[in-house]
């Protein structure tokens, strides 16, 4: 493991994943909405302070995530701005209310309404699988090291697609409801697989399938996030289906 973290209990898969009540509305199935301009802010050698700036970003109304860089360390990005020039207002308001202390502009992953080619969708694939693998091994904690929110795999789906330009719903439910359906054998990477882990029969777990039949997510509290196969008999039962955003 690359780091370990305050210990957070035992539980099964979690509800969580279906993400806040107040989630915002679904997107188009067409497809992902491309983001604009971000701000990154914050560099930690421990997940842990990553995962607790992005919830204090959160409780000010930012929608705030975490991610490894290249460098290893952990670094928290937010917010979706149509300028260079308004996402550095923010950042700099921000400074001056104490809510960040330093700051990098980061620009837009894909130009905005631009159709992908087949070479750029291809290349956004393998880049979704490449972010995802970069969680292997990390306790993923969306709201913080907490029995009660613990891990999220929506909110890890959802961090995946916006370190690549691409916004999703918050919720498995909506984002199962906001994607494109495709079936098992059409998998391709990148594209989302859902199951239903509970007794109702409802969609409320989410991975992020990297080929191979194989997928990535966020399994339980007290696990890392880690590779899993699809013939595994436990979900294979709950599998729901697929859903592609590009």
């Amino acid at each position: 493991m690359r780091r370990t973290l305050l210990a957070t209990g035992a539980l099964g898969l979690l509800l969580a994943c279906h993400g806040p009540r107040t989630s915002p509305p679904p997107v188009a199935a067409l497809g992902a909405r491309r983001l604009g301009y971000t701000i990154q802010a914050g560099a930690f050698s421990k997940v842990e302070h990553a995962a607790r700036l992005a919830e204090r970003l959160r409780e000010s109304g930012l929608e705030a995530t975490y991610f490894v860089a290249a460098d290893g360390l952990f670094k928290v990005r937010f917010g979706d701005f149509p300028t260079r020039e308004l996402a550095r207002r923010r950042a700099e308001t921000l400074k001056m209310q104490g809510t960040i202390e330093t700051y990098y502009l980061v620009r837009p992953e894909l130009r905005p309404q631009a159709p992908l080619g087949p070479g750029e969708q291809s290349a956004l694939r393998k880049g979704l699988v490449r972010t995802a693998e970069s969680y292997l091994g990390i306790p993923y904690l969306w709201g913080g090291a907490s029995v009660e929110t613990g891990f999220d795999c929506s909110g890890l789906a959802m961090s995946v697609y916006r370190m690549n330009g691409l916004e999703l719903p918050r919720s498995s439910r909506d984002q199962f409801q906001a994607g494109t359906p495709v079936d098992r054998a059409e998998l391709r990477m990148g594209d989302l697989v859902f199951f239903a882990t509970g007794v109702a029969g409802r969609v409320n777990h989410v991975g992020i399938y990297i080929g191979q039949g194989q997928f990535i997510h966020a399994p339980r509290t007290g696990q890392s996030i880690r590779r899993e196969s699809l013939t595994n008999p436990i979900l294979a039962r709950q599998y729901v289906g697929a859903r592609t955003y590009l």
